[in-house]
């Protein structure tokens, strides 16, 4: 009997006031044409929203599209809600205006991947399709 994996479910989302969306909608489709199952949040939620949409949705990864200069503390609301509902189990990807230093400090709070300018989108659901591979035979 064989068994069939469900797709990765992958929440995208805007958090804080940011209100710059293209990224987060280029990423998502990305996410989808790659057979993933994709819940794009929309613009300006909150920590709590997010972790609460992870929760009700069971997804395996959120991806979090960042461009203002609050993408450490936001990032790290992000972290402490999905701690609180103990869902630190998911995949965090944090996108937008991401240096490699601060893809260092994002990685030390709980962030799995951080994607700067320039990423390219393989590289991203590469990246993704590992870690959940990694989490589902219990490696990570």
């Amino acid at each position: 009997m064989s068994t069939v994996e469900r797709p990765i479910r992958v929440v995208v989302s805007k958090v804080g006031l940011d209100g710059h969306e293209r990224g987060a909608k280029v990423i998502a489709k990305g996410f989808r044409d790659a057979g993933m199952e994709v819940i794009y949040t929309g613009l300006r939620r909150s920590a709590d929203e997010l972790a609460e949409i992870v929760l009700q949705e069971d997804a395996d990864v959120l991806g979090l599209s960042i461009l203002s200069g609050a993408v450490k503390p936001l990032t790290q609301r992000v972290v402490n809600a999905l701690r609180a509902r103990g869902r630190d189990d998911v995949v965090l990807l944090v996108g937008g205006i991401v240096s490699p230093k601060l893809a260092e400090e994002l990685r030390a709070i709980g962030v799995d991947g951080a994607f700067g300018p320039g990423s390219r989108m393989q590289e991203i659901i590469e990246f993704t399709r590992e870690q959940i591979q990694a989490r589902r035979q219990g490696t990570s």
